[in-house]
């Protein structure tokens, strides 16, 4: 079966919170996700763990689960390392890796990277046709896994339906999801959705909401996503308004969340994966993903 069409209308796991541990704890955590019937892991790509070398400890580490970096910065390799290293994972894990691509961010690109930040659309369009063309000199040169790229605006979510499988969108409302859907006809959409579990309050939920948040109120990029979603400057105030945060962050019991997952679903995404907010930040929420795995909600 396609890889994408093994996660559609599946529930998945979004985290950045293995690269806080020590290797074989993070093998650990992956194979439990596994046994638990996680039927896809979105590892992120930023100032922690290379994007590749991450998907392949958590391929080697399971055998069911699907692998998909959200995402892997065209910053961080050029095209032909991505294609080929893409190649390898694929083949290496019976079709079990998906490519997330992403233009990232201003400060990450420049300041952490020391490459210099222009016309994202035109980069992506480029690294994308040189992909295409990369030679491969090997027995895997044939595999072309499933590439999604991480699209806020209308021209990335243009290119991911036309030069790419679909998309992967983040912070993003139900509505939103609608319009992405309509900007992407038939391809794939992938949507992110942070979360509280049961949090012992209001206060707590916010809390939680506001660290998430803190980092990407700063970025232009999320700005101009908020500002097409009917946000405003007031609402990008550092760590989020209330309001923003409420869109941003749903809260409550597993009923709660299934209902926010079934609105996204209802507004076209093929696939949701779940960002659980624990009560420390960076720590992984075992218990809070043991609970939802229980419930069914990640493995179907």
């Amino acid at each position: 079966m396609d890889t994408l069409e093994r996660l559609r209308g599946t529930t998945g796991l979004w985290t950045m919170t293995l690269e806080t541990q020590p290797i074989a704890r993070t093998r650990e955590l992956v194979a439990e996700f596994d046994r638990l019937g996680v039927r896809a892991l979105w590892l992120p790509e930023a100032w922690g763990r290379e994007a590749m070398t991450q998907a392949a400890l958590a391929l080697v580490a399971s055998e069911q689960m699907v692998i998909a970096t959200g995402i892997a910065s065209i910053w961080a390799r050029d095209a032909v390392t991505t294609r080929n290293a893409a190649r390898t994972l694929a083949a290496s894990s019976q079709g079990r890796f998906v490519l997330g691509l992403g233009v990232s961010h201003a400060p990450l690109v420049e300041r952490l990277r020391g490459h210099h930040y222009d016309q994202p659309v035109r980069a992506m369009a480029e690294y994308l046709a040189a992909m295409d063309a990369a030679p491969m000199h090997a027995p895997e040169e044939s595999e072309r896994p499933p590439r999604l790229l991480a699209a806020l605006g209308p021209r990335m979510l243009e290119l991911a339906a036309t030069a790419a499988d679909g998309a992967h969108t983040y912070l993003v409302t139900p509505e939103q999801t609608a319009a992405a859907r309509a900007a992407l006809g038939s391809a794939f959409l992938a949507v992110e959705q942070a979360v509280v579990l049961d949090a012992p309050s209001r206060e707590d939920v916010l809390a939680r909401a506001h660290a998430h948040l803190e980092f990407y109120t700063g970025l232009p990029n999320y700005r101009a996503s908020w500002a097409r979603q009917g946000f405003t400057g007031e609402d990008w105030v550092r760590g989020g308004s209330t309001r923003l945060k409420d869109a941003m962050v749903v809260a409550g019991d597993v009923e709660a969340i299934a209902a926010r997952v079934a609105e996204h679903r209802a507004a076209g995404a093929d696939h949701v994966c779940l960002q659980v907010l624990g009560p420390v930040p960076g720590e992984p929420p075992l218990e809070a993903w043991r609970a939802l795995a229980g419930a069914g909600l990640l493995a179907g």
